[in-house]
């Protein structure tokens, strides 16, 4: 059936039982190629779950290594992993999860020489950043290269998702336009987060992910989904395409990458 072996029909059987999904949308998850910039809160989360549906190739950009304090919220990272780089960590979880799918790790930070040398060989990018700079890097690059964005962030007690799909519906500088000057945003080191929120958004954006490759549902475009945890409440905010966005608006003033003061993380 379509390639699989014995063992992928059983592993990912409940998938294939599935009207929307079958055989047929098994595969194309299976020749997906996905990268997650970030290996943290949100990006654990998201991993986890796009390994375990059985995603061809998951690309890791992170440059950290495992501190103590990410394991609140870092699902990937264990006690042991304290000091090894991220990627590293994350990798061993994923193939250990599912031996089928490949990683390709990069652990370096992203940055505007080498973002859309990265980017360019997947699919679809899934925002897993600590940090507004690098997060408006991605998006950029994304639109530029016309590639799928799944952004989240958290903080406290709230988080946020949206999907970019470019020429479709707004990117995320349409929203916020550019990056908040240097210590004007709390960072979760100074504001706090409940780690637990981490797994909520990074799932809905692993959803929106697989969504996208197989084709169905409607996607977060043109939509913000909010949460707020304390009152147990998600909101819905319609957003709506800039044309005077200086990176797919009706004449793009940003035509080439640019790296912004990066601190400590602002959402994730």
């Amino acid at each position: 059936m379509l390639g699989f072996t014995d063992n992928q029909l059983h592993r990912y059987s409940r998938h294939i039982l599935l009207q929307e999904v079958g055989g047929k949308g098994q595969k194309k998850i299976n020749d997906a190629k996905v990268l997650i910039v970030g290996t943290g809160g949100l990006g654990s989360p998201a991993a986890y779950y796009l390994a375990a549906a059985g995603v061809g190739t998951i690309g890791l950009v992170d440059g950290d290594t495992v501190e103590l304090s990410n394991l609140q919220r870092q699902i990937l990272h264990h006690t042991p992993d304290v000091g090894r780089p991220k990627v590293e960590s994350a990798a061993e979880k994923l193939k250990s999860l599912n031996p089928d799918v490949n990683i390709v790790t990069y652990g370096q930070r992203l940055v505007a020489a080498n973002a859309r040398e990265i980017i360019q060989d997947y699919d679809a990018v899934l925002d897993g950043v600590d940090n507004f700079p690098t997060r408006f890097l991605v998006n950029d690059a994304c639109v530029m290269l016309k590639k799928p964005f799944f952004h989240g962030g958290i903080l406290r007690f709230y988080g946020q998702a949206m999907t970019v799909i470019p020429g479709e519906g707004p990117c995320y500088r349409c929203i916020f336009h550019e990056p908040p000057p240097p210590g004007s945003a709390p960072s979760c080191a100074e504001a706090g987060v409940l780690g637990v929120i981490a797994g909520t958004i990074g799932q809905i954006q692993a959803t929106e992910v697989l969504k996208y490759i197989l084709g169905v549902g409607q996607l977060l475009v043109g939509r913000m989904l909010t949460y707020e945890a304390l009152d147990m409440k998600f909101r819905e905010v319609e957003l709506g395409w800039n044309p005077g966005c200086p990176v797919c608006g009706e004449k793009s003033t940003i035509t080439e990458l640019v790296d912004y003061q990066v601190e400590a993380c602002e959402m994730k």
